[in-house]
């Protein structure tokens, strides 16, 4: 993106209001001394047989100018870097992914779409994909990223019967916002995507006006296909018709793309690099992360309480675009933590809340609020997961005795009868490699649940999974997920859960190292 075009981007992405807005980003670089926190004027306390009056409150920030010491700054950038790191995450990806000419596949693998738009897959996603680690081969998935206060979006609602579904609305903060889905009872229609400084009011035909408190936003769809060669063909005009533009381009009529027959698109340079064996793309840069920081501070206004710490961090900001060496420290101090604290995140236990039988589970994840913990630890490991009431997740780097789990041994996973996971919507396990992408095999088998119509159960009414790069043989085989010569980790799914997933009672199995 030329660098005009980035400076129009982050004027588009500007939330704050009106023409606040200029101030707010000219605040990352001069912090006034105080800010008022309440009116002027004093007020009598009608509880008070004194009349007691309270005059106006102030609060005191740090003053621009102050010769800021090295020790101090560290201290702030550090959690500056692990406080800003999912944000800095989703406007990388949004700059990437809105390169797109047209919506089509990335690479033919990836859905991409210009602004404003998105793109679907027609089939599970290909295990090339290096976008977002810990996909799942249970949805056909669709991907599209919007400025919604310079442009609305209408995102299309099909008639899915009795199909599972629900868009997955992400705002700049990587939490969820609006509630669109079969959990939901959402009608079929037109949705109307707006930001939190958009003027305008519901245009006759749009179904519900849905806000963003940030005007980054993303959509996921997921939409629910069993693996066979009939619901494959049975879904096509579904997903034909999930599709998103802007709102000048809103007819009251449903338009359609043939998703089948998306276009290819050849990616820039740099990205033609990305792998699956080399994991996820690297969307955060810790030697770019402080030059892109200020972008943050400015088109994602504070949440009530958070505005403490935005005065630090503006206050960092300043100093280091006038003191060239606490900049070079901002640099180390990033690539420090990217390795001490964000790297650690990948393993499992660093994630969630024990769940029993070694297995974690995620807990406040697409609504993190104050809970930057797990904001940045999901950001890391598994970015653009839903609510917990949309969807749990269990995941497990270890065996019952805790080993890791490596693909050199067999192991069993067996669900007694009546112990599946309890859901109204689907459940899978997936198995990742190292990097939490899925390991290609001859079977092209990448999770086992819901969407198996093939699955082998015991004569007890349980059901036995396998892991490991060697296949159990005969009947077991169509219930074994192949696995690499190495490190892998399991990840349970389960969505729409009911009562018993989501108050914890629900353990997930022991995994059995198998001689």
């Amino acid at each position: 993106m030329a660098e005009s075009e980035k400076v129009n981007a982050v004027r588009r992405l500007l939330t704050v209001a009106g023409g606040a807005a200029p101030l707010m980003y000219a605040s990352t670089l001069s912090t006034p001394a105080v800010a008022a926190t309440a009116d002027a004027k004093a007020n009598t306390s009608q509880g008070s047989s004194k009349g007691q009056t309270t005059g106006a409150l102030a609060t005191t920030l740090p003053p621009p100018g102050l010769n800021m010491h090295a020790g101090y700054a560290q201290a702030i950038a550090r959690m500056a870097y692990v406080w800003g790191w999912p944000m800095v995450n989703m406007l990388n990806r949004f700059d990437r992914i809105t390169q797109a000419p047209y919506p089509g596949l990335l690479n033919g693998v990836l859905p991409a779409a210009p602004r404003g738009q998105l793109a679907m897959l027609h089939d599970y996603i290909d295990p090339a994909e290096t976008f977002v680690t810990c996909p799942n081969q249970d949805v056909v998935y669709g991907l599209g990223f919007f400025s919604l206060d310079e442009e609305p979006v209408v995102l299309q609602v099909p008639d899915f019967g009795d199909r599972f579904w629900v868009y997955a609305l992400y705002d700049a903060r990587t939490n969820q916002f609006g509630h669109v889905g079969k959990p939901y009872k959402s009608r079929a229609g037109f949705y109307l995507l707006a930001g939190p400084n958009w003027k305008g009011s519901k245009p006759a035909g749009i179904t519900e006006v849905v806000r963003c408190p940030t005007a980054l936003a993303n959509v996921i769809p997921r939409v629910f296909m069993n693996d066979t060669a009939q619901d494959r063909q049975a879904i096509q005009p579904l997903i034909n018709q999930v599709v998103a533009y802007p709102l000048k381009r809103f007819t009251g009529k449903m338009q359609t793309i043939a998703w089948r027959d998306a276009p290819n698109i050849m990616p820039p340079a740099q990205a033609n690099a990305d792998s699956a064996e080399a994991g996820e793309t690297k969307w955060v840069v810790p030697e770019k992360f402080f030059d892109q920081f200020p972008t943050v501070l400015a088109t994602v206004a504070p949440m009530p309480g958070e505005e403490a710490l935005y005065a630090q961090f503006r206050s960092l900001m300043e100093v280091a675009g006038r003191d060239q060496d606490i900049k070079k420290l901002l640099t180390q101090i990033a690539i420090d933590t990217e390795r001490d604290a964000i790297a650690p995140f990948f393993e499992w236990k660093h994630n969630g809340l024990p769940a029993g039988n070694g297995w974690n589970r995620s807990t406040n994840n697409a609504q993190t609020g104050f809970d930057y913990f797990d904001r940045t630890g999901t950001a890391k490991s598994n970015m653009f997961d839903n609510r917990p009431t949309e969807t749990q997740y269990f995941y497990t780097d270890f065996d019952q005795s805790g080993a890791q789990l490596n693909g050199a041994n067999s192991y069993e996973i067996v669900f007694a009868k009546g112990e599946e996971p309890p859901v109204n919507g689907f459940w899978s396990l997936t198995l990742y490699n190292e990097k939490h992408l899925f390991y290609p095999n001859d079977l092209k088998r990448y999770s086992l649940g819901t969407k198996n119509n093939t699955l082998k159960r015991n004569a007890d009414g349980s059901l036995s999974l396998y892991a490991g790069a060697k296949s159990p043989g005969g009947d077991k085989v169509a219930n074994w997920l192949p696995a690499p010569n190495g490190k892998f980790s399991l990840y349970i799914r389960a969505y729409w859960g009911k009562q018993a997933i989501l108050d914890g009672s629900w353990k997930p199995p022991l995994i059995r190292k198998l001689s």
